[in-house]
């Protein structure tokens, strides 16, 4: 997708999707060109989706005729290099993306009037068989009206095609546009619309592309259920056997029944499973359980799947009200508890498959909490003896965890979406793992012949799925391979699988240009790849989980692909720009893009950027201290406690302090400044009673308005919020994140400290003071920290922001005062002469509880004399207002 500021003035000329299958391997390259036509500088987002476990291996852009190019290095060696180019003033943004079921990709560039710009990303993946079919899905969001759009698909299957279908899953809107053309082994589907066709309606100017292009396919099958590949010393077996029986099954289904499940979670995972119970055979066995802190079976061992039985499970589900916490780790427990009772009993067919399918949308919060704790729990209650699938129901879910539990224990996750969708999603996913054909697979190559062997990891082989294995393969002694391989089945005669024509294959694939002759080694890498991380989460010493990322990160390098231990950097020729693409820690804490800033013809500021660029982003993972008030200096506007207002003149090095003293509910001006268009406002909350008559007053919420980011933020005592238009996000106190957007980036110190920082101008640190809960007097309340290095504009305004053009100041006659430890002055400042009391405020931000002591000269009626105007002057209608000036 790509976002713009000024969206009429930019020219998206061409967004071009080409992906290629061969024998099941997809090499997709998204390409968008475009060109800004405003007469101000653009940011421009290049933010495209990568389907989950695709590795990207490579992304270029070009900048009016300078190319950036692309490297993968080990994560902690690309983060060093992309440190020392920041470090050096070279300019330095960063690319992340973000775990969902759809990775993003998203770079940000701020792109100078008249000049054009090219993003391109390769990526590959393998394209996996669910329901007796191959599905290719490609994100396709160009944001905006393209005058070339084009997405083209070619797939080559030496082993010949079935059919060949694509769905209209962009909308009716874009009926009869895609052409597809099928042979015998190959095909192409193309979809081009033009300008009219890409309109949301005759006179929009916004397009109605936007969604998922999605290509169904199957190969032709043999009886023998496989087809063994070898090509270029790589071999691939895809084994998919279709004429054997389903196969018993004992299910359990373990369901979130937790307070967060409630509405319509909770109204489609019931009628999802209303349906699902529906479709068990009469040789299947079952059981529900469902859980929130305390965990409910509906029977205590398994049933068969009679018509009563299932009738009275729908009852029982139907009848569920969720509430209270989440108990993950005694639901699963007891759920494996049951099965393991059942074998031991002897209660299950010896070839019946068993399997858990469990159905959550959170993290545990009852019970065990340590994710790693409830792994290593059902890992040794399993004892591989059956399969676990995960839904991870919503956007709030720690879907890594799913996979992490489901990889460890023979089975699968899959992310379901909240939404209408919600109930369809999940019945697909259990028709995916119903039909189990084989128990336990084992295939045998001749060891002589074959070396390094890697299979998808799935352990039992459901009807419609397909069990990938690929190995190295050694051409001398092919004879041994020639004849004969066997697959043994725990529960089926031994299948016999022939090799494909080697030569004939060799021929076939040279003579298709768009064939990818490394598709046999890239399908191996991937696999192998996959494998090693399933491998190294299971890992059971510290040593053998450092073998094996040292071998995941020697596939890396060796295959050029991104994955958790590696990043991409990003220069062009001179080396002088550094872009860095990584994963973020948490896909839970959102985005997390950075910033290229172009800006031509500025005059060279010595630190080594060449003139043309000039950046503003920051490595969100590892902020650098610096960019927030530093905490040792006391050189800092801040208004702290009962608004207490400490302003610091640099140029004559005093710290002035006045007092303001309003009603609660009013909302004053901090920062006024037309010329940045920035606005910072705090509004008061008073405390609980007043104390020697007075009821003391403090922040209890700021707001800040970046009016030429349209963005707002809004901080209280509970919560971070950041608005842009309808779009809004929000962070507790009790988070650890950040959020960027257009260049603001706000980071949050759990239960400490928010930062903002807007490019290198500007930044603001807001405290967070708690008190004790039942306090009789205190409340919650904020505290602003105003570096006086912010660049506000002269026409800068407000309680502080009138000081960063610094009055003269004259400060003598100091003489004693009513208290020896304070006396007293006179100050000139402004035209007016004020009596002035030298004392002590505090400094909150190294000692939040005491404070730390700052000396400052104090105006007394609420800084009359020293500020323009009167107090009440400051106070403004809205938590965005600016200031009207008098």
């Amino acid at each position: 997708q790509l976002q713009v500021e000024d969206d009429d003035k930019i020219g998206l000329y061409s967004y071009k999707v080409q992906s290629t299958i061969t024998s099941r391997l997809a090499n997709t390259m998204i390409q968008a060109k475009m060109v800004n036509n405003a007469n101000r500088p653009q940011h421009i987002v290049f933010d495209v989706q990568v389907p989950k476990g695709a590795f990207i291996d490579n992304f270029t852009m070009d900048i009016n005729g300078i190319t950036f190019t692309s490297q993968i290095r080990e994560k902690s060696e690309a983060r060093k290099m992309y440190s020392q180019a920041k470090a050096k003033g070279k300019a330095a943004g960063i690319v992340r993306s973000n775990a969902l079921d759809m990775e993003n990709f998203k770079t940000e560039v701020n792109v100078p009037p008249g000049m054009r710009i090219q993003f391109e990303l390769h990526y590959h993946e393998m394209i996996r068989r669910k329901l007796s079919s191959y599905e290719h899905l490609i994100s396709v969001k160009p944001g905006r009206l393209a005058k070339h759009l084009e997405v083209d698909v070619r797939i080559i299957e030496p082993q010949g095609l079935r059919y060949v279908h694509v769905p209209n899953s962009l909308g009716d809107h874009f009926d009869g546009i895609t052409t597809i053309s099928k042979g015998e082994k190959k095909a192409h589907v193309s979809f081009k619309p033009t300008m009219t066709q890409q309109r949301k309606c005759p006179k929009c100017s916004s397009t109605a592309v936007d969604g998922n292009f999605v290509v169904q396919y199957d190969v032709n099958r043999e009886t023998t259920g496989g087809e063994l590949e070898i090509f270029n010393g790589y071999f691939i077996h895809f084994f998919a056997p279709e004429n054997l029986d389903p196969l018993p099954k004992n299910i359990l289904f373990v369901i979130d029944v937790s307070g967060s499940m409630w509405g319509l979670k909770m109204k489609q995972t019931i009628e999802a499973m209303k349906a699902i119970l529906s479709e068990l055979r009469a040789a299947d066995q079952f059981s529900l359980i469902d859980f929130n802190h305390n965990v409910r079976c509906w029977r205590d061992n398994l049933v068969s799947a009679t018509p009563a039985q299932i009738e009275d499970a729908k009852k029982y589900i139907q009848a569920i009200h969720p509430n209270g916490g989440t108990n993950i780790n005694e639901a699963l427990l007891r759920a494996t508890f049951i099965l393991n009772e059942a074998q031991n009993l002897g209660m299950l067919d010896p070839n019946s498959v068993s399997m858990i399918v469990f159905v959550s949308d959170g993290d545990p919060t009852v019970g065990e909490l340590k994710l790693t704790t409830i792994q290593k729990n059902v890992k040794q209650a399993i004892k591989d003896e059956f399969s676990l699938f995960c839904l991870g129901i919503g956007f709030d879910v720690d879907y890594d965890f799913l996979q992490r539990i489901a990889a460890d224990n023979r089975g699968m996750a899959q992310r379901i979406f909240g939404n209408q969708e919600t109930s369809a999603q999940m019945k697909n996913f259990y028709n995916q793992v119903s039909t189990p054909l084989l128990k336990k697979i084992q295939f045998n190559y001749p060891q002589e012949s074959v070396s390094d062997v890697t299979q998808s990891s799935f352990h039992n082989y459901f009807g419609g799925s397909e069990i990938v294995v690929a190995g190295k393969v050694d051409t001398e002694n092919l004879q041994h391979l020639e004849s004969i391989v066997t697959a043994t089945a725990a529960n089926a005669e031994l299948v016999m699988e022939t090799l494909r024509d080697v030569e004939e294959l060799d021929g076939f694939m040279k003579k298709d240009r768009y064939a990818d002759p490394e598709f046999t080694r890239k399908l191996w890498a991937y696999l192998t790849v996959n494998q090693m991380l399933a491998e190294r989460n299971t890992a059971p010493t510290a040593a053998l989980k450092r073998n094996i990322t040292k071998s995941i990160l020697q596939m890396s390098l060796d295959h050029h692909i991104v994955t958790p231990f590696t990043a991409m950097l990003i220069e062009n020729a001179e080396k002088d720009e550094i872009m860095l693409a990584d994963q973020p820690k948490d896909p839970r804490k959102g985005c997390c893009s950075g910033t290229l800033g172009l800006t031509p013809n500025a005059p060279n500021n010595n630190k080594g950027i060449p003139a043309w660029a000039n950046v503003t982003a920051v490595p969100v993972s590892y902020m650098p201290e610096q960019r927030s008030p530093p905490v040792s200096s006391l050189s800092i506007n801040r208004v702290d406690n009962d608004p207490h207002f400490i302003v610091h003149l640099p140029k004559s090095q005093r710290n002035i302090c006045f007092n303001i003293n309003s009603d609660p509910g009013k909302i004053l001006s901090l920062v006024s400044d037309p010329g940045t268009g920035v606005v910072v406002n705090g509004q008061l909350v008073g405390g609980k009673k007043a104390e020697n008559k007075k009821l003391n007053t403090y922040f209890g919420r700021i707001g800040f308005y970046f009016k030429s980011k349209g963005l707002k933020v809004e901080i209280t005592t509970e919560t971070i919020t950041l608005k842009d238009g309808s779009y809004s996000i929000t962070l507790t106190w009790s988070d650890m994140g950040h959020i960027i957007r257009k260049q603001l980036l706000i980071s949050v110190k759990k239960e400490n400290n928010v930062t903002i920082t807007v490019s290198e101008q500007m930044s603001f640190m807001v405290l967070l003071h708690r008190v004790w809960k039942n306090h009789p007097v205190n409340v919650d309340f904020l505290g602003i920290y105003i570096p006086p290095e912010n660049q506000f504009s002269p026409e800068a305004h407000g309680l502080i922001g009138q000081f960063s053009s610094e009055p003269e100041v004259y400060i003598h006659h100091q003489r004693p005062g009513q208290a020896p430890e304070k006396p007293q002055a006179t100050m000139e400042v402004k035209g007016n002469k004020l009596t002035v009391t030298k004392g002590l405020q505090k400094d909150y931000r190294t000692d939040r509880q005491l404070g730390t002591d700052v000396p400052c000269w104090f105006v007394h009626n609420s800084g009359k004399g020293f500020i323009d105007g009167h107090y009440k002057d400051y106070l403004v209608p809205h938590l965005y207002s600016f200031l009207k000036k008098p």
